[in-house]
């Protein structure tokens, strides 16, 4: 039975992590260059210690607590940990400039800011040169020496492990109502300053629901997402971070976008969220390859690209491939297909999904 009743992705973490357990819930590249793996139960330790530490340090219900870091595991540690003490999540995109991030953590009062990287902690030192009620910067990385008001995420989380009313931690959990809010999205603010976006926990957790319902019969079995859109972003927060830990999934973090390829390769994801640009980027640099091969090469290529396009209706209309185009197909995809899939990383792909802006005809009925 559920511990706690499901108004926020915090209580629903909870809840699946009793489920779970010591199943890999998230993936990264080490320092070694080997993929390392995080349970359910070390996360939600993680998620514990951090939360305890933000409740020691004052951070009340309500409060807001910015978050700039590119995507990795910390993302999700900080993020959950916010939520489940009933606070605010700020999130800022990790490319943003000191004047942007300045603006952000001014207009939402943010009380502390994450930081992931040292270049993004230097970052927010400057914007708390002039923000007064900024305070303390938490930051992911290992930083090797004393900075004032800056402490590591690895002394938090072990600051936060000696808190001594650990029943406060749920005690957060329970009483948050799926009508409060969970984040502040800021636009872009390309035309003026950015707007903050408010976000309660019904917009995610009724939109999880919402994606499992399309099709619970594929989602149901086990899936490797690969996480590389931005988690600021609330499509890949949603889809590729808040989705999978309802569905109890595995996700997989990019190094990053310039290694995507070879994350592509040696993930294997099942699963991926993206934005049309992406998938553009593989069909051209597909189409740039085969215009570079031998004639014969290019030949069957073009041949198996028309098979391809023969076999749209029975794709969309899921209909069963008959007689000699059946065959036609089947050596299309033995000559072609599966190596262009395998060489992508894409040979145990079984749903894309696509948003934030129009995927062209052309890319959509190439994938």
């Amino acid at each position: 039975m559920a511990r706690f009743e499901e108004t926020s992705m915090g209580a629903i973490f909870q809840n699946r992590v009793q489920e779970y357990g010591e199943r890999t819930l998230v993936m990264y590249k080490g320092t070694k260059g080997i993929w390392e793996e995080i349970s359910w139960n070390s996360m939600n330790e993680m998620v514990r210690n951090l939360g305890y530490y933000l409740i020691s340090k004052g951070i009340k219900p309500g409060d807001k607590v910015a978050l700039f870091s590119p995507n990795r595991y910390e993302w999700w540690v900080a993020d959950l940990a916010i939520l489940s003490i009933g606070a605010v999540n700020v999130p800022i995109y990790a490319t943003n400039s000191v004047a942007e991030c300045a603006y952000i953590i001014d207009n939402s009062d943010s009380k502390i800011c994450f930081a992931g990287t040292r270049e993004q902690m230097e970052k927010i030192i400057k914007v708390r040169q002039d923000n007064q009620r900024l305070g303390e910067i938490i930051v992911f990385d290992n930083i090797d020496e004393q900075v004032p008001d800056v402490v590591e995420l690895k002394a938090a989380m072990e600051q936060g492990s000696h808190y001594e009313k650990k029943e406060e931690f749920d005690a957060r959990i329970k009483p948050i109502s799926m009508d409060d809010t969970a984040t502040i999205i800021y636009t872009s603010g390309t035309t003026g300053n950015p707007k903050g976006v408010m976000l309660t926990h019904r917009n995610f957790v009724s939109n999880v629901n919402q994606l499992y319902d399309v099709d619970p019969q594929f989602l149901s079995p086990d899936h490797l997402f690969l996480s590389f859109l931005p988690l600021a972003h609330v499509l890949e927060r949603t889809v590729g971070y808040y989705a999978p830990i309802f569905l109890g999934k595995k996700v997989a973090f990019a190094e990053d976008i310039t290694k995507l390829l070879e994350n592509f390769q040696e993930i294997r994801p099942t699963f991926i969220v993206s934005v049309p640009r992406i998938y553009e980027k593989v069909h051209a640099g597909i189409n740039a390859k085969v215009s570079e091969a031998s004639p014969a090469k290019k030949a069957i290529f073009n041949w198996a690209m028309s098979m391809a396009r023969e076999n749209l209706p029975y794709i969309c209309r899921n209909k069963t491939r008959k007689g000699m185009f059946a065959l036609q197909y089947w050596l299309a995809d033995k000559l072609v297909f599966s190596k262009l899939k395998e060489t992508l990383g894409m040979d145990r792909l079984k749903g894309a999904i696509s948003g934030g802006g129009p995927l062209s005809v052309s890319d959509a009925e190439f994938f």
